[in-house]
């Protein structure tokens, strides 16, 4: 612990957020270093707002974020001494509302969000800075300070309401999945039976309305009917900011080799996930089981071998977990992802969106921010070349993000939308 903390205290008075020193003997842990001294971390998916709020709640204000977080109640993932030593540059920030918040509460819930996200930007200037362009996260990154972006995580937080998404665009939201964990009345999620119709009529809208304003289209929780019927009429490229490989995972949430076809076609990018679960067949299989048991326990109010007794339901699940240990997960599997994505897409098309304070457990490896410099590495060992680990790291969001605001700029003669369901 005294070892940590001291490492802590020299990152924080180590100065800019891109000077994280070398340790150690590893030559491609050193190289890569010298790669995101280049071109940092620009990391497509981070909920750390939202565990701030949970944690915290509306006192979340008076929390030192310049403190190791692992220390606090519940260990997060994110802090800015371990932005530093992840030398990050740049963050697109979550801001979630759950998909059964719906109607107006999910509007304000988003707002609050936001606002937090906001707050942590005033709170340490010294750290971060609002970043609306690609231009903008260039100069932020020369700084030191970490570009700060954010993404609606579910397009159930507009409430139908295309004046809603063209005004979380003026607060600084910058993509915007269409659905998360439930379909919305215009978009098929990953984890619902798929309908009839998988992108409505004003869900095309949605995706022409965020092609006008400069929004990324994030097809991240979609199903594939939608990745597909987007990618077939979307005018700028989309991401994905926080997904795998479905070749080598088979989870609906990641991405087949058809559509990482498709994605090279339109230009955008797949940013890879360390979820556990998508990253390990094995690890799916396990939770799915662990689930099904958990259920079979004590599943409220009808059903249950242990039905309105939660202690001795918690106890059988502890046996479970004992006789059924949880697989492990490597970061050497995440680099597995990227490397096949590289290989279906190209260099081009994929990056980083680690989901981290998305997730309880990461792979090994991959505990928090701090790890980035580890997976690039990984990577440089099997042979990718530094140009192509600085694409990864955020060169190829970067372009995906250009890309994105010309598409904008030429559509400037449009008026707004007037779209309704």
């Amino acid at each position: 612990m005294r070892n940590i903390l001291a490492l802590t205290i020299a990152l924080t008075l180590a100065g800019p957020l891109l000077a994280a020193p070398a340790t150690g003997d590893d030559p491609n842990l050193a190289r890569a270093r010298a790669v995101l001294k280049a071109q940092p971390i620009i990391d497509g998916h981070n909920d750390w707002p939202e565990q701030l709020r949970d944690q915290f709640g509306e006192t979340w204000w008076s929390v030192d974020l310049a403190a190791d977080s692992r220390t606090f109640k519940k260990p997060l993932q994110t802090d800015i001494p371990r932005l530093r030593a992840g030398m990050v540059g740049g963050q697109f920030w979550s801001v979630w509302v759950p998909a059964n918040v719906t109607g107006p509460a999910a509007v304000k819930a988003t707002l609050e969000q936001i606002d937090i996200v906001r707050g942590i930007v005033a709170r340490h200037p010294g750290d971060f800075a609002l970043a609306s362009t690609a231009a903008d996260v260039r100069r932020i990154q020369k700084t030191g300070k970490v570009a700060s972006m954010m993404g609606v995580e579910g397009g159930s937080q507009i409430d139908n309401s295309l004046p809603a998404l063209r005004m979380f665009y003026d607060l600084g939201v910058r993509y915007m999945t269409l659905t998360h964990v439930r379909h919305n009345d215009w978009a098929d999620s990953a984890n619902e039976a798929p309908r009839k119709e998988p992108l409505t009529a004003f869900g095309k809208a949605v995706v022409g309305e965020m092609n006008r304003i400069g929004m990324i289209v994030d097809l991240s929780h979609v199903s594939e009917g939608t990745m597909k019927a987007v990618l077939a009429m979307t005018r700028a490229p989309v991401m994905f900011s926080h997904s795998s490989a479905r070749a080598i995972t088979d989870h609906p949430r990641n991405v087949s080799d058809e559509v990482l076809k498709l994605v090279a076609a339109n230009g955008g990018i797949v940013m890879v996930n360390y979820a556990p679960g998508y990253v390990s067949r094995k690890r799916m299989e396990w939770e799915a089981a662990r689930a099904g048991i958990k259920a079979s326990y004590n599943a409220p109010p009808y059903s249950g071998l242990y039905i309105g007794q939660p202690e001795r339901a918690a106890t059988a699940l502890a046996e479970w977990d004992k006789a059924n240990p949880m697989p492990a997960v490597t970061l050497a599997e995440v680099a597995d992802h990227v490397d096949h994505i590289a290989k279906v897409a190209g260099m081009d098309h994929v990056g980083i969106g680690g989901d981290l304070d998305g997730i309880d457990t990461t792979p090994t490896g991959l505990e928090g921010v701090e790890t980035y410099p580890a997976l690039i590495a990984e990577l440089l060992r099997r042979g990718w070349s530094d140009a192509d680990c600085r694409k990864l790291a955020g060169g190829n969001i970067l372009r995906v993000m250009e890309a994105v605001e010309k598409v904008s700029a030429g559509l400037k003669g449009q008026v707004p939308s007037a779209a309704t369901p």
